[in-house]
C-alpha cells in the first residue's frame, strides 16, 4: 500500500501543475522519489492516527456536514505532510492538496480491499483485528458460540416484487438463498408472505416489529385532537413519543433489549446500541448517538471519497433517468426536480452505506441481535414505480449488500441467522390529482360547500429517506413547522398517507359521527363515498359503531363484514374487513377515513400524494410484504395460517431470537392479554 501510495503520488505530482515534489531548480529522479516515499508515509500516519481524532472533536457538526468537511481535512493532513517532510521539497496549493489526498486515500482503500480479498487469510484477519477492536472481552470469556441474528429490512420491497426479481436474476444472493448453492442444492432460507394492517407503511409496521405494538397509529400521518398536533411518523418528535407510547403499552422495551443494535430505522427496538434512529434524532448534544453511525463511517477518509462519488454518480443517474421519462413522455410520472435527486442519492448511496458498515461492525463485535432499515428501493420505487428500471436497478445494489453481509457472517466471531423482511410493499398507479383534476383537501372542502382554489395545490409527500437527510443536517422534520391548525376551526383538517385519506375537525373536541357530520355538511360522506376515485369511507355512527360507506348508497356495519360477506370492501382482500375493525377502535382515528378506489386487475390505487408507487392504505401489493428466513429456524405460522399484522411478525421474530438459544428474551402478552 506504501509502494501503491508513492507511486500515486508521483503520477499526480506529473499531472497536476500545482503539486510538486522537487525545488525549483530541479532534483534527481532519485530524491523525488524519496521525496514521494516519506511523504505518502507521513500522510498515511497522520491518516490513521490523527484523523480519527479530528472526526470525534466534530461530534457536534451535522453529520452530512461532516462528509463534506472530509474532503477539505483530508486535504490540510496532506499539507501538513508535505510541509514536515525532511525532504522539504513538497508543495501544493491548498484546492490541489484536496484533489491529491482524495485520490490517494481512493486508491490506498482499493489497494488494501483487494489484497485483502486475494488472500482469505489476510481477509479473516483484518476482521477479526476490527472485530477486537469494536469490543474487546477483558473479562477473559470467549465468543457466543449460539447464533446472532440479523434483520434486515428492505423498506418498501413487496412478496412479489421479489419473487419476479430473483426470476429475472437481479438478486443472485438470495435466488441462491432459496434454491441452495450448487446443483440439486438444498435451500438455506424459506420465503413467507405477510399481510400489513390497514396503515401499510413503515411507522405503523416497524413500530409493531420492533416494540410489539401498532395500537392506535391509524396512518403515516394524523390528527390528534387532545393536543391539536398532526403526528407524523417520520418527525423525530412524533416517532420518540410513539415508542414512548408502544413501551408504555406493551410494558416490554422492545424486540432489541437484550445486546442489540438499531440501525438507521425510525424506532430503536429497546437497543442499546444506536446509529441513524430518528426517534433518536431530537435529541441535541454529545449524548445523541443518533447520527453515530456516519461518524463511524467517516472516521475512514476512503469512505468518504468513495461515497462522494457514488453519490454524484448517483445524482446524475437519476437526472438522466428522469430526462429520458420525460423525453419518452411516460405515464403515470410525477415530478421528480428540486432536492429529489439529492434525496435519492442520500437513500442509494450514503444511508445504505452507513448502515451496512454499522451492522457489519455490530456483527464483527458480536452482538446478539441487530435490526437495520434499508430505505433505497422505497425512495426510488415511490417516484418511478415499484416495477420501474430505476427501481431494479436498486434491487440488484441491494443484493449485493446483502452477500457482503453473508460474507462477513463467515468471518464474525459467532455465527449469525440473516432475516430479511420487509415492512410493506407498493402498489403502482397515477396519483388522485392528476387522475380527478383535484387533491382529496379540495374534494372535502367542495363536500363542506367552502371554497375550492381554483389552482390545485400538490399534496406533501413524506418518506423515510428525506426525513433522515433533514435530521443528519439537525433541521427538525417538520412539516411547515406548523401545530396544522386551519385558517378557521370549523375548516376540515385533511391528511394524506399514500392513497389513505384522513378528514378531522378541530373544532369538535371528539369523533365525529356520521349523524353530526350530516347534520353540519349533508352532502360531504355522500360526495367522498360515490366519487370514483374513493374505494369505501369509514365513519362512527351513533346507531352502528363503525359504519362502512361504498358507492351507491351501500352502508354496511364493520361488526357485520368478513371475508365471507365483504360489502364495499369486496375488491380489497381478505383480510380487509378485520383490519378497518382493527382501526375504527384507535382512540385518534380520524372523523372520516378515506380509502382510494382499487382497480384488482391492475393492480393500481390512486395515491392522495405525489407518488406513482405508493403505500399506506388497503389495496394490491403494498399490503404484502415478505418474511425470508433461514430454514434452521422454526417456520413463521403453519401451513394454513396466515401472517397477519406487525404485531404477529414481532412474535416470530421474538421466538426466533429464543431458538437461537442465546439471552432469553421474553415474549410479550399478546394483545387480548393486555387489553384484559
Amino acid at each position: 500500500m506504501w509502494a501503491v501510495s508513492t507511486v500515486t503520488m508521483l503520477v499526480l505530482a506529473g499531472v497536476l501543475p500545482d503539486f510538486q515534489l522537487e525545488s525549483s531548480n530541479g532534483d534527481s529522479a532519485t530524491r523525488i522519489a524519496v521525496t514521494a516515499g516519506v511523504g505518502a508515509a507521513v500522510f498515511g500516519l497522520l491518516s490513521s492516527l490523527v484523523w480519527p481524532l479530528l472526526v470525534r472533536a466534530l461530534l457536534l457538526v451535522p453529520a452530512l456536514v461532516l462528509g463534506l468537511l472530509v474532503f477539505f481535512l483530508n486535504g490540510s493532513l496532506l499539507l501538513i505532510a508535505l510541509r514536515i517532510n525532511p525532504s522539504g521539497q513538497g508543495e501544493a496549493a491548498p484546492e490541489t492538496a484536496v484533489v491529491v489526498a482524495a485520490v490517494m486515500s481512493a486508491v490506498a482503500s482499493a489497494t488494501g480491499g483487494a489484497l485483502a480479498v486475494r488472500d482469505d487469510d489476510a481477509y479473516r484477519r483484518r476482521l477479526y483485528r476490527l472485530a477486537d477492536r469494536r469490543r474487546r472481552r477483558g473479562d477473559g470469556q470467549a465468543w457466543p458460540s449460539t447464533p446472532g441474528a440479523v434483520f434486515l429490512q428492505l423498506d418498501g420491497v413487496g412478496h412479489d416484487v421479489l419473487e419476479e426479481a430473483v426470476a429475472k436474476g437481479l438478486m443472485p444472493t438470495v435466488a441462491q438463498w432459496l434454491e441452495g448453492p450448487g446443483e440439486g442444492g438444498c435451500p438455506t432460507h424459506r420465503l413467507t408472505p405477510w399481510r400489513t394492517d390497514w396503515s401499510s407503511q413503515t411507522g405503523a409496521s416497524q413500530l409493531g416489529i420492533l416494540h410489539g405494538s401498532n395500537h392506535d397509529v391509524p396512518a403515516f400521518r394524523w390528527y390528534e385532537k387532545d393536543t391539536h398536533e398532526v403526528m407524523v411518523c417520520n418527525r423525530p418528535s412524533s416517532a420518540a413519543e410513539l415508542q414512548r407510547r408502544a413501551i408504555e403499552y406493551t410494558g416490554d422495551g422492545g424486540l432489541l433489549t437484550v445486546d442489540g443494535a438499531s440501525r438507521g430505522n425510525l424506532f430503536s427496538g429497546g437497543a442499546d446500541q444506536l446509529a441513524l434512529v430518528l426517534s433518536m434524532a431530537a435529541r441535541r448534544g454529545r449524548e445523541n448517538r443518533s447520527r453515530s453511525g456516519y461518524f463511524a463511517y467517516f472516521s475512514d477518509p476512503a469512505n468518504a471519497v468513495r461515497t462522494a462519488m457514488s453519490f454524484v454518480a448517483e445524482v446524475l443517474r437519476e437526472m438522466g433517468q428522469s430526462t429520458w421519462a420525460r423525453m419518452k413522455k411516460r405515464r403515470p410520472r410525477v415530478k421528480r426536480g428540486g432536492l429529489y435527486p439529492f434525496v435519492r442519492a442520500f437513500a442509494t448511496v450514503v444511508e445504505r452505506d452507513v448502515v451496512v458498515a454499522a451492522v457489519i461492525g455490530d456483527m464483527l463485535a458480536g452482538r446478539n441481535a441487530v435490526y437495520a432499515d434499508l430505505v433505497a428501493y422505497d425512495e426510488v420505487a415511490h417516484h418511478s414505480g415499484p416495477r420501474g428500471r430505476d427501481a431494479e436497478k436498486v434491487l440488484e445494489r441491494l443484493d449485493r449488500s446483502l452477500a457482503l453481509v453473508a460474507k462477513v457472517a463467515e468471518h464474525a466471531p459467532r455465527p449469525y441467522r440473516i432475516v430479511v423482511l420487509s415492512d410493506h410493499g407498493q402498489s403502482p398507479g397515477e396519483t388522485f390529482l392528476t387522475r380527478y383534476g383535484l387533491s382529496l383537501g379540495n374534494l372535502v372542502r367542495a363536500g363542506c360547500g367552502l371554497p375550492v382554489p381554483r389552482r390545485a395545490q400538490r399534496t406533501h409527500s413524506g418518506t423515510e429517506a428525506r426525513a433522515a437527510v433533514r435530521a443528519a443536517l439537525r433541521r427538525p422534520v417538520e412539516e411547515r413547522g406548523e401545530r396544522h391548525r386551519p385558517s378557521r376551526r370549523s375548516e376540515p383538517v385533511v391528511l394524506a398517507s399514500g392513497n389513505l385519506g384522513l378528514v378531522s375537525f378541530p373544532d369538535v373536541p371528539h369523533r365525529m359521527s356520521r349523524e353530526e357530520i350530516d347534520r353540519r355538511h349533508p352532502a360531504l360522506l355522500s360526495t367522498l363515498a360515490n366519487h370514483p376515485g374513493v374505494g369505501f369511507v369509514l365513519v362512527r355512527s351513533e346507531e352502528y359503531g363503525g359504519l362502512v360507506l361504498g358507492a351507491n348508497g351501500a352502508e354496511v356495519p364493520v361488526d357485520k363484514l368478513d371475508d365471507a360477506r365483504p360489502g364495499p370492501l369486496a375488491d380489497f382482500g381478505p383480510g380487509a374487513a378485520d383490519a378497518v375493525r382493527r382501526t375504527h377502535s384507535f382512540p385518534h382515528v380520524a372523523d372520516i377515513m378515506v380509502n382510494s378506489a382499487y382497480d384488482p386487475k391492475e393492480g393500481e390505487v390512486l395515491a392522495f400524494e405525489e407518488q406513482i408507487g405508493s403505500h399506506g392504505g388497503l389495496g394490491g401489493a403494498q399490503a404484502r410484504p415478505f418474511l425470508l428466513s433461514p430454514v434452521a429456524l422454526s417456520v413463521p405460522v403453519e401451513d394454513d395460517a396466515d401472517l397477519v399484522g406487525a404485531e404477529q411478525v414481532h412474535r416470530v421474530l421474538r421466538r426466533w431470537l429464543r431458538e437461537c438459544d442465546g439471552p432469553q428474551v421474553p415474549l410479550a402478552a399478546p394483545a387480548d392479554e393486555r387489553a384484559a
